[in-house]
C-alpha cells in the first residue's frame, strides 16, 4: 500500500506537465508518475531528467539497465526491478543474468554470466549504493573500460537510479 494515495490515472491537470509526462509513457501514467504528480514541478523536473537518463545517453543500454537493476535490488525496489528487467533483456542481457541480478555481489563474480566490463559496472553501483563512497581500485577497473563519456553517464545513472528507488520505497510505489 502506498503512504499516500495515488493521483487518479487520469488527471489531466496541469496539462503541460501531465501530457509531458504521458507522452514519455507512451500515452498512460504508471504508479510513480501519480505520487510524483503531487508536485507538478519536481514531476516535470524527474520526467525532463530521467528521460535524458533513459534515452539520450550514450552509455549502452544493457550496462544502463544493469546498473538500474542492481540499485533496484540493493535498495529493495521490486517496483523499479519489475520496470527494468525486461528492458535490460531488451537490451541484450539474458533471463540468466536477470535471476543472477537478485544477488548483486554474486553476480559482479560471475565470470560465466557476465564479462568483465559488467563485472566492473557491478562493482561500481554496489559500492555507490552500499556506502557511496568507491575504492579507487573498484572505480579504476570500471575506468579502464569506458571512455570518459560513459564513465560519467554510468556513475550518473547509479546515482540517479538510487534517487528513484529510494522515492520509490519510502513512499511504497508498488508495480502496476
Amino acid at each position: 500500500m502506498p503512504r499516500i494515495p495515488y493521483l487518479p490515472a487520469d488527471l489531466a491537470e496541469p496539462r503541460d506537465i501531465v501530457d509531458a509526462v504521458r507522452a514519455r509513457r507512451g500515452g498512460t501514467l504508471l504508479n510513480l508518475d501519480r505520487m510524483l504528480l503531487h508536485s507538478p514541478e519536481l514531476a516535470a523536473g524527474w520526467n525532463a531528467y530521467l528521460g535524458a537518463v533513459r534515452t539520450r545517453l550514450s552509455l549502452s543500454p544493457k550496462l544502463r539497465e544493469l546498473a538500474m537493476c542492481v540499485v533496484a535490488v540493493l535498495n529493495g525496489a521490486e517496483y523499479e526491478f519489475v520496470h527494468h528487467a525486461p528492458v535490460f533483456l531488451e537490451a541484450g542481457g539474458t533471463q540468466a543474468q536477470v535471476d543472477a541480478l537478485r544477488d548483486p555481489e554474486r553476480a559482479a563474480g560471475d565470470t560465466a554470466l557476465f564479462d568483465d566490463t559488467e563485472r566492473a559496472a557491478l562493482a561500481v553501483a554496489i559500492a555507490m549504493t552500499r556506502t557511496v563512497s568507491v575504492d579507487d581500485t573498484v572505480f579504476d577497473a570500471l575506468r579502464t573500460r569506458l571512455p570518459e563519456r560513459e564513465l560519467v553517464e554510468f556513475v550518473a545513472t547509479v546515482a540517479a537510479y538510487n534517487m528513484v528507488s529510494r522515492f520509490l520505497v519510502a513512499f511504497g510505489v508498488e508495480p502496476e
